[in-house]
């Protein structure tokens, strides 16, 4: 017996099984609506005159009135509904009474939605491979009543079926039944399942199953059109009425005053806001006050934009509740440069202003969450746009606390970084904001985290993340800061997870099923349109055309003797031969492999700093097998020469190209690690370049200070050292034309941030960023992957930022601990590219070959450098290439490095393309 009320998913709640069911039972007779009760008498219908085959009636039109009522009693007996009067007689030609008529009746049904169908009607017809239904189930058991459990999914193929709950969970399996058992199955019928009872509920179409749509209990609106078009007739209270005063007479009633908006819509290039849909204004419109145009104030407005007043319009969308129903959450996932802070702070000032009903703002106070070092950028981001005499930001810093602000909250905007949150978490749980902005969102990947919770905690459901990689590394994170914005839209996290995420990564596996591919795709396309709802991605493409030229090389620098002589022996030493013979589940901080790893990517940089680590190293450790006799006598001084690294000499050569072409310009220089700045600073100081340097040992007070001072152009500073885990994200750097990225990092988005610095609003100058990967080494391998991860697109990748979330197979690990001294450029040998090296840009191949082998970072591995491989990186064959032993690059400062280089990929901006 099937629980009381249980709705089905497909069709409703279904009628008790008849045990006669003629054919056409599931069409209504004509004058039977939907609505109209079953026990009422139906109009008079012609007679239908019954012959061989049901489709076929005549209908004399003089008998329409006697025949109907026995029509009718007909069509109620055996639930057949007559046939379409709009036939034409074909039994005998020329006949005089042959018509062709078409009722009312027959009207109103065509024009009618298709009708359920009745419980016993034909199976259901699914694909002949799988057939998908939606059922109850519960444990087997001779109980007359049953105790149902709950809803889920059952997925039959051949003679096995497979039961999943509204998760995606597999929760029991069969086989062995009849074929003929399963193609039989139909709405009603149930069936045992390994100890489990279900009851079929209805069919699940075979799209529905593949995007997923089958497991998701709540219907989301994932459009802006409202779902109530027509006016929302809402039951008002009578008004109140004042008593009559002596004689009868009344004081007039005073006529309501009609509400205008704050500032014009109709002036030229007014941003005025979406009006409210009707659905919008029955939910939060409870005391029917006036629509107001909120239009956006024109100090602002005149400063945004195209790209930028969409911006504005889709966050304000977001936040009211108007794109997707009951939630009020947004993610601005712009890459960077295109003024988000700016696209927030219009957005903030609107809102504090203005709102849609009754033209009552429609917030009174709002949180910026930010990173330390960009705090106060967001307070001179508010001051540039609105000045202090428009709006009062409250930036939380060492004489600014937020027990002060708890005491008297006078401002209406907080600024506060995200380890004072997790500090005065208590405190903040008492303030009630209406906005809450979390700038570089991506830092809310993981729900467990401290930071995330205590965000969690503070009561406001309107919700704005920032950032310009919304997936830096699976989509288990991506899934975090979706739910961060709107909880609940996506499911559970394990619902997530099978439902979206595993069939996405096994669709991405070299060794998938077509059948794999196929439902990974889906998965991915319907899980972009679940949140591209409240998601807007733009690239910079868009700003592109606002900015000088940007040219971007990536140059491959020739090892040294000394660095190819210590590679090959830090390779044969028995810490990295115990690694590749071990197995790798995952690099965690301690890992040997990491050591490894950080060893070899060291030496690429200066063997100096390998030097020191083999100082510091103690017995077990990767540097035991080194001595120092490998290395020159000077190193015993502590002396380093700049001659003993590729990529030092190389930015040594333009350094001096730069400063001697163009004495006004100036550089900045990115390194991942402190040592390595350390050494850079200290080349810089022999040199005699002048530098200012930002790590993690800055103060963040002085932070800020210090960029402003170098982007000043009376500054005395030549180079800008940066720490990219301190400073690569926010910071804006316009006062330098040129950017070196010395190392490299697993996690593109922070090479992708750190080199965005200088590329921005406020940029006079053609852009020059050069990126240094020595040749046949590690670098080159982290370069391969970054690059499969970049063209996947937002599909799952396996590195993280960090090493603490690294992991690789132990056929990746054996490519990552190889060395090819020999090779002018690795890369471009697997892309097997045959171009002059000219710097023409080469054509892609028009099919891509599969070799046997082991797979590589690319996909695929060269067992040798003779056996080119091809591999699917289409985005390197849309740069230049260049080979080391051209003499010119185009460039007048690497035609003065040139000698170091072995090969170069040369990519630049689209309007830098149109002008060349």
């Amino acid at each position: 017996m099937r629980r009381s009320g249980a709705p089905s998913q497909l069709q409703g709640n279904m009628t008790k099984r008849m045990r006669f069911v003629p054919p056409g039972a599931q069409r209504l007779p004509p004058g039977r609506s939907p609505t109209t009760p079953e026990n009422s008498p139906l109009p008079l219908q012609p007679k239908p005159t019954l012959t061989n085959k049901v489709s076929t009636v005549q209908m004399p039109v003089s008998g329409r009135v006697c025949e109907s009522r026995v029509s009718g009693a007909l069509a109620r007996v055996l639930s057949v509904v007559p046939v379409s009067e709009k036939t034409t007689d074909t039994s005998s030609e020329g006949e005089e009474n042959t018509h062709t008529h078409v009722t009312d009746e027959e009207s109103v049904e065509n024009t009618l939605p298709p009708q359920p169908q009745a419980r016993q009607s034909q199976p259901i017809s699914t694909s002949p491979t799988e057939r998908y239904f939606s059922v109850m189930w519960c444990k087997a058991s001779n109980r007359k009543h049953k105790r149902w459990e709950g809803d889920a999914v059952l997925v039959a193929r051949g003679r096995s079926v497979v039961l999943k709950d509204m998760e995606g969970k597999d929760i029991s399996r069969g086989s062995g039944y009849k074929v003929l058992e399963l193609e039989s199955l139909a709405e009603g019928e149930t069936l045992k399942v390994s100890g489990k009872e279900i009851e079929v509920m209805g069919v699940i179409s075979v799209e529905d199953y593949a995007t997923g749509r089958c497991f998701q209990e709540v219907s989301t609106v994932t459009s802006a059109v409202p779902a109530l078009e027509a006016t929302v007739a809402r039951a008002t209270a009578k008004a109140f009425s004042r008593p009559s005063l002596k004689g009868g007479v009344t004081k007039p009633r005073e006529v309501q005053r009609e509400i205008q908006p704050r500032h014009n819509p109709n002036a030229p290039g007014a941003l005025v806001m979406p009006r409210p849909p009707a659905n919008h204004q029955w939910l939060w419109n409870k005391g029917g006050l006036q629509v107001v145009d909120v239009v956006m104030d024109s100090h602002l407005t005149n400063h945004l934009r195209p790209h930028q007043r969409e911006g504005v319009i889709f966050l304000y969308e977001c936040i009211m509740g108007m794109r997707l129903s009951g939630r009020c959450g947004a993610i601005l996932a712009d890459e960077m440069g295109l003024g988000k802070t700016l696209q927030c702070v219009s957005l903030l000032w609107m809102l504090l202003r203005q709102g849609p009903y009754g033209g009552k703002p429609a917030i009174t106070s709002a949180l910026v969450v930010a990173p330390g070092s960009l705090v106060k950028n967001w307070g001179a981001e508010f001051n540039k746009w609105l000045g202090r005499e428009r709006l009062r930001v409250y930036m939380v810093d060492q004489d600014h606390r937020v027990e002060d602000y708890v005491a008297s909250p006078v401002c209406p905007v907080m600024v506060v970084s995200y380890e004072m949150v997790l500090r005065t978490a208590s405190l903040l749980q008492k303030l009630d904001f209406g906005l809450l902005i979390c700038d570089e969102g991506h830092r809310l990947k993981n729900t467990h985290i401290k930071t995330t919770s205590a965000l969690h905690t503070l009561s406001c459901s309107r919700r704005i993340i920032l950032t310009g990689t919304p997936v830096q590394n699976d989509l288990q994170e991506y899934y975090s800061i979706v739910e961060f914005v709107n909880p609940g839209v996506l499911g559970s996290a394990a619902a997530y997870r099978k439902i979206y995420e595993e069939p996405i990564i096994r669709s991405r596996q070299p060794t998938c099923t077509q059948e794999e591919r196929s439902l990974g795709e889906e998965r991915a396309t319907e899980l972009s349109r679940l949140t591209g709802v409240f998601t807007l991605r733009r690239t910079q493409e868009i700003i592109g055309q606002y900015l000088p030229g940007r040219v971007e090389w990536t140059l491959f620098c020739r090892p040294t003797p000394l660095q190819t002589s210590l590679y090959t022996h830090l390779l044969s030493t028995r810490a990295v031969r115990a690694c590749l013979n071990a197995s790798v589940p995952h690099l965690g901080t301690h890992s040997p492999h990491l050591a490894c790893i950080s060893a070899l990517k060291k030496l690429c940089n200066h063997p100096g700093l390998l030097y020191n680590t083999m100082k510091e190293s103690t017995e077990g450790s990767v540097c035991e097998g080194l001595s120092a006799e490998l290395f020159p006598e000077a190193y015993s001084s502590g002396r380093f020469s700049t001659d003993e690294s590729g990529k030092l000499l190389v930015l040594c050569d333009l350094l001096a190209a730069i400063q001697h072409f163009n004495s006004t310009d100036k550089v900045v220089l990115v390194s991942n690690y402190t040592q390595t700045l350390d050494v850079l600073q200290d080349v810089c100081a022999h040199l005699g370049y002048t530098c200012c340097r930002l790590d993690g040992s800055t103060p963040v007070a002085k932070r800020q200070s210090l960029v402003e001072s170098f982007n000043k152009p009376s500054s005395a500073h030549f180079l800008f050292l940066l720490s990219s885990k301190a400073g690569g994200v926010g910071l804006n750097l316009v006062g330098a034309s040129h950017l070196v990225l010395y190392d490299i990092d697993w996690n593109p988005a922070n090479d992708i941030q750190a080199m965005a610095r200088v590329w921005r609003d406020g940029q006079r100058k053609t852009v020059h960023i050069y990126r240094l990967l020595t040749t046949g080494t590690i670098e080159e391998r982290i370069y391969q992957r970054q690059v499969c991860k970049q063209g996947l697109s937002g599909a799952v990748v396996d590195l993280g930022k960090g090493a603490d979330h690294i992991s690789f197979s132990s056929e990746e690990l054996r490519d990552l601990f190889t060395f090819e001294p020999k090779t002018t450029c690795l890369t471009h040998h697997l892309l097997g590219c045959h171009c002059a090296g000219d710097g023409a840009i080469p054509s892609l191949p028009e099919e891509e070959t599969t070799v046997g082998g082991r797979a590589c970072q690319l996909g695929r591995r060269a067992d040798s450098v003779s056996a080119p491989q091809r591999v699917s990186m289409s985005e390197l064959m849309q740069c230049g290439h260049y080979s080391g032993d051209k003499q010119s690059y185009g460039d007048a400062y690497l035609d003065h490095a040139h000698s170091h280089i072995t090969y170069a990929f040369q990519s630049m901006s689209i309007n830098m393309q149109h002008s060349t």
